[in-house]
């Protein structure tokens, strides 16, 4: 008798507690779920691949308009700078720094475009160690930039991330 009455209290305890958990509400339609950083990035074969999959990331977010996505990938203290036309007057340069200010440019720049394709054709990548370069053209919707985007790498912890872009580096 003893152990039935135990198994019963036991059981409305359990039934209890699991209708008592407060239950976690889907997010809205339309808004991502956060993901923690890097959790689904696939491991690169090498460097150079790894860079290619962070261009092409970079891409696909731009598209998707995925902002955690986009955040990332890139450094915490990275830069853009859009040069203008102008490579050689960093005067006339438009410049956000940091993470914060990076999201405000895709959120209230670039996404409103809502650009159906990003691509980056022909980058030239240059890996020296830890660091990396790649020089590439870009193509965004129908805007065709030949050779005018510099982007910037930084491996740390055996992961790669974006520390800068710098755009409209062509003359026109």
């Amino acid at each position: 008798m003893k152990r039935t009455l135990l198994a019963i209290l036991v059981a409305l305890a359990l039934l209890v507690t699991a209708c008592s958990a407060p239950e976690v509400p889907a997010p809205p339609s339309g808004v991502p779920t956060p993901r923690p950083r890097g959790t689904d990035t696939p491991t690169p074969a090498s460097d150079e691949e790894a860079i290619w999959q962070l261009l092409n990331a970079e891409a696909e977010g731009v598209v998707s308009q995925d902002i955690d996505r986009l955040m990332e990938i890139w450094h915490e203290d990275g830069v853009v700078t859009d040069a203008n036309h102008t490579p050689d007057n960093p005067s006339d340069d438009r410049v956000w720094s940091g993470i914060a200010a990076i999201r405000e440019r895709y959120v209230n720049e670039i996404f409103p475009s809502a650009p159906s394709s990003v691509t980056h054709p022909d980058a030239e990548v240059t890996i020296e160690g830890n660091t990396a370069t790649a020089f590439s053209t870009s193509t965004i919707g129908i805007d065709h930039a030949p050779g005018g985007d510099l982007w910037a790498f930084a491996k740390s912890d055996g992961r790669w991330l974006i520390v800068s872009l710098t755009f409209n580096l062509e003359a026109q």
